[in-house]
């Protein structure tokens, strides 16, 4: 059977792409196992997740994001601006559309500025109470965990969010699985490292479902940006730099993040 598939990136967050809009690709009961198998950079086609793009009958497209570790995710950020960039030039939807995701629908404004595909998203209301994270006890998340204070945010998904003087002297591969799995979620969560900056903040992100750090994490630049926002540590919009280029979120009656998505290449795979 050959699946044909394109690679996108957000800020180098990478996915493989299968369009099912019109039928089924992938079975359900293999969709887990063949992000495990392709996510692999050495023996596969390599990306963070995998994204399935479906029909929807509460919104224009439907994302459901499976991740190396076969979990499925509740909703990306980076991964609805590459979806949303695909459906575009496919001629599925315009300047703005929904996404059906497991947090919810999610609105989206998109387009080309200078040849460069944007996209603005309506996230999620950050929440910080730690029944709605979640996480074990009562009211908002603040704990000391190896040293280090750690606060929480759901954002689509459970964030954790940590100030640091410097994020480049962290040890992100040690401390991060540590408060990924740490006991107080019962869902485990997203471990960001965050700096403080004259320009805004800059963070690394250890990301839940791939088990490492990435380049970038749409829903963890707006976790650590409401966090900040929420702690007086910034204003309504708030620039965010990744490891992989920036983002932009502000804060208000709503919750948005914008930035870019790039189609890599296409290809297709005997599966």
């Amino acid at each position: 059977m050959e699946i044909f598939f394109t690679k996108l990136q957000g800020n180098g967050n990478d996915f493989i792409l299968i369009d099912e809009r019109e039928r089924e690709i992938i079975p359900e009961d293999m969709k887990a196992a063949f992000a495990s198998i392709y996510c692999d950079r050495r023996y596969g086609i390599g990306g963070d997740g995998v994204l399935f793009l479906q029909a929807s009958d509460r919104a224009d497209i439907r994302m459901r994001l499976f991740q190396p570790d076969e979990s499925e995710a509740e909703m990306c950020g980076n991964g609805i601006r590459c979806l949303v960039k695909y459906a575009c030039d496919a001629g599925y939807v315009e300047e703005s559309c929904t996404v059906e995701t497991l947090a919810g629908v999610i609105p989206v404004t998109m387009g080309y500025i200078d040849e460069e595909f944007l996209a603005t998203i309506t996230m999620p209301t950050p929440r910080f109470q730690r029944s709605e994270i979640p996480a074990t006890g009562e009211g908002e998340y603040c704990e000391e965990i190896r040293g280090l204070t750690v606060y929480a945010v759901n954002i689509g998904v459970p964030h954790a969010v940590v100030f640091v003087e410097e994020i480049g002297t962290i040890d992100i591969d040690t401390i991060g699985p540590v408060i990924r799995h740490h006991p107080t979620f019962p869902e485990g969560a997203n471990a960001n490292f965050v700096e403080r900056t004259e320009e805004g903040l800059r963070i690394r992100t250890f990301e839940r479902g791939v088990e490492e750090e990435t380049f970038s994490c749409g829903t963890g630049a707006t976790a650590a940006a409401a966090v900040a926002h929420h702690l007086g540590y910034a204003g309504d919009t708030v620039a965010v730099e990744t490891k992989g280029g920036p983002l932009t979120v502000r804060l208000g009656e709503t919750t948005s993040m914008e930035g870019p998505a790039t189609t890599v290449f296409s290809g297709s795979i005997s599966f």
